[in-house]
């Protein structure tokens, strides 16, 4: 399986201790991918993703008793996606549902339905974690981080994207949102994470800690490639220049030997041309061990510029 589906699965079957927080998770779901329909009252929760059927399913089994159908259906006109449903037809069933996750709303005296579970119902941290856990099995996809980090959470409904965003805030997880065009025209929210650390919190956040584990394992080895990479780069760089010096120095040096200049150098920077010439490639603190007497980096440094500086003043004589 692919990294996301990996972190999915894992997410599936994660299941909460807590039934407020189950409820939780099942309201994201709902609020997701879900049709519901208050006269007559009924749930269909509709996916891509066995995930999201398996989990609403399980919810619905294990906190209400509620064996859901659950049906899979092939992609028509040769559409290799797949679509998976969990539908509850009984008005009872899903009265009782909807109305734990407050989702119906007494109004005068008639009653309407909520697209979401009320904030009074999410206040505790562990809900909004598995509320976010409910989103991401809903529309979210991570890519591989051997190729770059990259998360995000589709919602055809922007106040959905910016209450996860509200949400993951509170985890001091910044995300953006941005509207990204669909084929037919329509637009989807798109609520997207590429820094690798705020992945990983997420993954924390969302309870997905084997998969966290592989990442920060994936970002371990990145960050060492990228050191030595960096290191040798700079060595590389360093060699480079040392290498371009030493050529120039070479080559002002004869040039100062074929011209005649040569009967104007100091013992010391007669001697040090010499040294030179016959140490091509020697770094410049051997080279001022090779002089009488020795000399510091610095002072072989200091020689070899005057031996260039005369080389150039004799070439713009001539």
């Amino acid at each position: 399986m692919s990294f996301s589906s990996n972190v999915k699965q894992e997410l599936t079957d994660h299941m909460s201790k807590a039934r407020h927080c189950r409820l939780a998770e099942l309201s994201a779901i709902i609020s997701m991918s879900a049709k519901v329909t208050l006269e007559p009252c009924g749930i269909t929760i509709h996916s891509e993703s066995h995930f999201v059927s398996e989990k609403a399913d399980r919810i619905l089994s294990e906190v209400f008793g509620i064996h859901a159908r659950v049906c899979f259906r092939k992609g028509r006109g040769g559409s290799k996606a797949k679509q998976y449903s969990v539908t509850l037809k009984d008005p009872v069933e899903a009265r009782r549902v909807l109305n734990a996750l407050g989702m119906i709303e007494s109004v005068g005296e008639g009653e309407r339905l909520l697209s979401y579970m009320p904030d009074k119902l999410l206040e505790r941290s562990c809900c909004r974690q598995a509320y976010i856990r409910g989103a991401f099995l809903s529309g979210g996809s991570i890519n591989d981080p051997t190729k770059n980090y990259h998360t995000e959470i589709l919602s055809e409904d922007r106040f959905m994207a910016e209450r996860l965003q509200s949400f993951l805030k509170g985890y001091e997880i910044d995300s953006r949102i941005i509207e990204r065009k669909r084929p037919k025209g329509k637009s989807v929210s798109v609520l997207y994470l590429k820094d690798g650390e705020q992945i990983v919190d997420l993954l924390s956040v969302m309870k997905a800690h084997l998969a966290l584990m592989e990442l920060e394992n994936v970002r371990i080895i990145k960050d060492v490639r990228n050191k030595v990479n960096r290191q040798v780069n700079c060595e590389t760089a360093n060699l480079n220049k040392t290498v371009n010096a030493s050529v120039k120095q070479v080559s002002d040096i004869r040039y100062l030997m074929d011209h005649g200049g040569m009967a104007m150098l100091t013992p010391e920077l007669k001697e040090m041309a010499m040294v030179r010439l016959e140490n091509e490639n020697t770094p410049l603190k051997d080279l001022g061990k090779m002089v009488d007497p020795p000399v510091s980096k610095s002072g072989v440094n200091h020689r070899l510029r005057r031996l260039s500086e005369i080389a150039k003043q004799l070439r713009e004589q001539h």
